[in-house]
Parts: C-alpha cells; structure tokens; sequence
C-alpha cells in the first residue's frame, strides 16, 4: 500500500499581511504501517504525528491544538512552527554585513529577536504549491525589508512521509539580495504519547552525538564559545535518562536543556547523518534524528505552562521535547560559526529526517525459549 493524502479545512485565520481572514487546510499524510502525519498551512506547523506502539497502541506523540485560536493564544510556546527567517536569538537584534548595519526587530524584552521577530514564518499562512502522495510543498515569500531582514525570501517546505515510518522534511529558500536564513522546527514530541506530561518524558533516553554545546550567557546569547560536553549534564554521547537528568538543573539559572549542541562536526554535511536518538523504553517508541546541519537545539520545554492542547490535554513544563536542527543561534554576529548569509546566486537548503521506529528490546528476552 502506498502513502495516501487527505485534505480537509482546519479553520480560519487572519493573514497577518493582508489583514484579511483565509481558509487554513489541513493535510494528513499516512503510510501503509498505520503511521500519519498532518500539516497546516498556517505556520506550515507540524500539528499531528500518530503511530503504533510495539502493542499497536496508536498514540499522536507530537503536541499541537485542534483550532486555530489556540495557536494564536499560544503563540509564544511555537508549538509545531516553522521558525525563520532566522531561527533561534539574534543579539541586540541586530547584526553588520559588508560593513553596513541591519536592525532588526526586538521582539524579546525589547532586548533581542527571537525566531524571526513579531511576526515569523510560524505565524504566516503558507501556500500550498503541491499535493499528493509524493509529499505536501508550502510556499511563502517574505517581503524586503520585514521584521528588518533584507531581500525578498522565496522559501519552500517539503513534508515527505515513506512507509519506513520517515518524516522527511526539506527547506529551501533563494533571496534577490543579501540577507541572513537559519530555518528549523519548533516541533514537541513525547513518544509516550502528546500528553502524557513530565511523567512520559521522564521515562525516555537521550542520545546526541555531540563533543561540545554552543556557549551562553545569562539571556542565552551566544558568546562565541564552543565548550565541551566531559563531565556535565550536556553529555548526552551515551543514552541518558531524562529522569536522572533534569534533577540535575534544580540549582542552574535555567531549568532544563536549551541548548545548541554542536552536530555532526559543527559543519553543514553533503548529506543527513544522525544525530540524536530519543527512546521511550515502555512502548518502545524511538525518534531518530538525521540531518546535515551543523547544530541541534535540544529544549525540555522548561518553559511550558499548563498549556491546553489537543483533546483537552494539558500540557507542562518537562513534558515534551523538541530537537531543532539549524545552524548556531546569532550565526550573523559571530564569524567564526557555520555562516547563515544568503546571497542571491545562491540556494539555502536544509534537510533533516525524523524516523520514528518501534525497537521492541523486551523481545530478545521473551523469545530465547529452548
């Protein structure tokens, strides 16, 4: 059985350029193994991914709403977005290029920008260029000039679901002018299913093949240092409990991981190779995540909030996590990072692969009968 596309209509929003309300739809890609991911075109969000467990108990392990407002109320949580034009902080919220400054906006504390500035691609209502079986492809052109960044940005999503349980997704991006790009997700996930809280999260293992993390200070501004991981809570190099784990960060400034680690040598590969692998051992759901970026934000969503999300669910803090591949946080302000600078001769191109597996481990003990 090959993948299967439906489409239906999420709801209404209003086009933040437009100021006029738009039909939002929803596309739901499914594979023959019972998997399903859904897509809205608002925010081009990632708003469902359901599957099996080793008990073939479906679960929907990506949080998200049911409705429109509850994505515009909870918009400082980016839960499912697309972060850009450039994802993660900007310092100052500004940054110089062939000697000549760009400011852009400071939608932070009025201190610096976060994930693209007031209003980011996770806020945009993103049309839909292609349909099918073969994937769903969102398109959106920024403006010149918005949220301060140069040049006009034509920028492609592509989700892509295949029956070995891969969520493949792939962002494309071309500019008239010189300007900055470092797109991501900003995707939650709890493989013990979306709601299942601290609880669920606490019962997973983490692995990131990662040597160093990407130094902050106390907004969590790059300060150009790259620090090693030996003997911290940030080595991550062998699978880890997150139980165990989080405990450590009751007496740190920020409580939980919000970090850049540094992947696959700190530079952009020809193409994906892991990076993380995320273990659920109770339903024996595993996340792994493949990419050719330089960089994976790793968030313990420390700052959620009993959020109300999908089938009346709450959601908390510590329970769920998201894994955002991209380049360095404020890339523009520190030369020695993986550069995020675009020029109009040239393509942005950023691909990364969620491959959800159930690796049932309990097995090999169960079935070594005689």
């Amino acid at each position: 059985m090959s993948i299967t596309l439906e489409e239906e209509i999420f709801g209404l929003a209003v086009n933040p350029f437009t100021k006029s309300p738009e039909m939002v739809r929803r596309y739901t890609l499914k594979n023959s193994k019972g998997m399903t991911v859904s897509v809205i075109q608002l925010g081009a969000i990632i708003q469902s991914v359901c599957l099996p467990d080793a008990y073939k108990k479906v679960d929907d392990v990506c949080l998200g709403f049911d409705d429109i407002a509850s994505y515009l109320a909870n918009k400082g949580a980016y839960i499912g977005g697309t972060l850009g034009r450039v994802a993660n902080r900007v310092a100052n919220g500004e940054y110089t290029f062939n000697d000549t400054k760009v400011s852009v906006t400071k939608n932070i504390q009025d201190k610096f920008q976060l994930h693209g500035g007031f209003i980011g691609f996770d806020s945009v209502i993103w049309e839909v260029v292609q349909k099918s079986a073969e994937g769903v492809i969102f398109r959106h052109v920024s403006p010149h000039g918005h949220e301060g960044y140069p040049g006009k940005l034509t920028c492609l999503i592509t989700y892509q679901l295949d029956n070995e349980n891969r969520l493949w997704v792939r962002y494309e991006a071309t500019t008239d002018r010189s300007t900055m790009v470092n797109l991501s997700s900003h995707a939650y996930f709890n493989l013990a299913g979306h709601g299942s809280g601290a609880k669920g999260l606490s019962e997973h293992t983490v692995e990131i093949a990662s040597d160093q993390i990407v130094d902050t200070d106390e907004l969590q501004i790059p300060t150009g240092k790259l620090v090693d991981v030996n003997d911290t809570v940030f080595d991550l190099r062998l699978p880890v409990l997150m139980r165990d784990r989080l405990m450590q960060f009751e007496n740190r400034q920020i409580k939980g991981y919000d970090n850049c680690f540094v992947v696959n040598g700190g530079r952009v590969q020809k193409s994906v190779a892991k990076v993380a692998k995320i273990v659920h051992p109770p339903s024996c759901r595993v996340l792994e995540v493949w990419t050719d970026q330089p960089g994976m934000q790793f968030y313990t969503a420390n700052n959620l909030t009993s959020i109300v999300g999908k089938n009346c669910t709450k959601y908390e803090k510590h329970g769920s996590f998201c894994v955002e591949t991209e380049k360095f946080p404020d890339a523009m302000n520190h030369p020695e990072f993986p550069s995020i600078s675009l020029e109009p001769n040239e393509k942005y191109r950023h691909d990364v692969l969620y491959w959800f597996k159930v690796e049932e481990s309990w097995k090999c003990c169960c079935n070594n009968d005689p």
